[in-house]
């Protein structure tokens, strides 16, 4: 059982995400729904694992999931994440990973993509 993050700016995906997770056996200790605000929630949750959405709206400086990622990843550099990102975003989930990111997961989600990338942890 992973204690998870979930980062999404969409309400929907953050709730079927979290229901997925809860339903794999992990708790979800945190949702957040812009990059500043999952720096604030990493730091203070210290979460096993992130989920986060490349794209959302810039908040408070930091511009996207990728920044967040770079910011969570200078506090901790052992941080786990795994991007959720669409299709045709495939130059910013090579960003992402070369930022140290461990993975990715192409909306639409589902159980199946879910649990097959969980195994990685």
């Amino acid at each position: 059982m992973l204690n998870i993050l979930v980062v999404d700016d969409s309400v929907i995906i953050r709730k079927n995400l979290g229901t997925i997770l809860k339903e794999l056996g992990h708790n979800v200790i945190a949702e957040a729904a812009n990059g500043y605000d999952a720096i604030q929630m990493y730091k203070s949750k210290k979460p096993q694992l992130v989920t986060m959405d490349i794209t959302m709206p810039g908040v408070q400086g930091v511009a996207n999931g990728i920044e967040a990622l770079k910011q969570i990843k200078e506090f901790d550099s052992e941080a786990q994440v795994i991007m959720i990102t669409s299709h045709g975003e495939e130059e910013l989930v090579l960003d992402a990973i070369e930022a140290g990111a461990k993975g990715y997961i192409l909306k639409p989600i589902n159980k199946e993509k879910i649990s097959n990338i969980l195994k990685k942890f």
